[in-house]
């Protein structure tokens, strides 16, 4: 009995090593979360309702330090939007000072002209810059071609357009200090069944896109997806499946 006692102990350590650690969730709204991944990132979850798809939650990420902070895709609605900005402002006491889209849509973009309106300034694909021009919505201030370093204090956050995907035009963010990859909707969830809307985007180039993102970020530990729960790099590996 006594070894069993002990066998099982140690079976709890081993365990309890390879357990996910539980992140510290905030609730800003009824509307919107924020899940603390480490003492300077945050993933926000904002909750929106379509006719089509009823109420779903779409994810972007909050990277503060040294009492500034950048924003990575906003929620639908410019509502949602000062929300979020209010608590980045209010509880984080973070000067937004950067805004960067994962991609044209409103689940990426939709709060940019309350954006435009602080002074937030944005920065974007040049792809992004140009369909937004061309559908008469608010357009991101500096655009890029194939990467983006930007820097939030002595921290360095990438930018990097991957190729066709979810949209012509996707990118994805990289910050290295926290091995944190925000790859929006070209990922997708553990749980997707599916791709989602393709509508905008190139199934063709799709997978060799998802190949890229996982040579050139094989070391992230958090991967985030548009929508639904993050992970790590198997959520990449899963969305590559889902496209066979």
């Amino acid at each position: 009995m006594e070894r069993w006692i002990t066998a099982l102990f140690f079976s709890l350590i081993v365990f309890a090593g390879h357990a996910q650690p539980a992140y510290r969730r905030i609730a800003v709204s009824k509307d919107i979360e924020l899940i603390q991944l480490s003492e300077s990132a945050f993933v926000h979850v904002s909750w929106s309702e379509l006719p089509d798809y009823g109420r779903f939650p779409s994810n972007g990420l909050v990277f503060a330090s040294k009492g500034e902070a950048f924003l990575f895709d906003t929620p639908m609605t410019e509502s949602l939007t000062k929300d979020l900005v209010s608590w980045i402002t209010d509880s984080l006491k973070m000067n937004l000072v950067g805004f960067v889209p994962n991609h044209w849509h409103e689940d990426c973009t939709g709060g940019l002209a309350y954006l435009q309106r602080k002074k937030v300034k944005s920065y974007a694909n040049q792809q992004t810059i140009g369909i937004a021009r061309s559908k008469g919505l608010p357009l991101p201030e500096v655009g890029f071609k194939d990467s983006l370093q930007l820097k939030l204090g002595d921290r360095t956050i990438q930018c990097f357009y991957p190729g066709a995907a979810h949209s012509t035009d996707n990118i994805v963010v990289w910050i290295p200090s926290e091995k944190i990859l925000f790859a929006g909707c070209m990922v997708k969830s553990m749980d997707a069944k599916n791709l989602g809307n393709t509508a905008d985007g190139d199934l063709k180039a799709y997978p060799n896109t998802l190949r890229l993102v996982l040579r050139k970020f094989s070391g992230a530990k958090i991967v985030i997806p548009g929508h639904g729960d993050f992970g790590g790099i198997e959520l990449i590996n899963h969305s590559l499946s889902l496209l066979k």
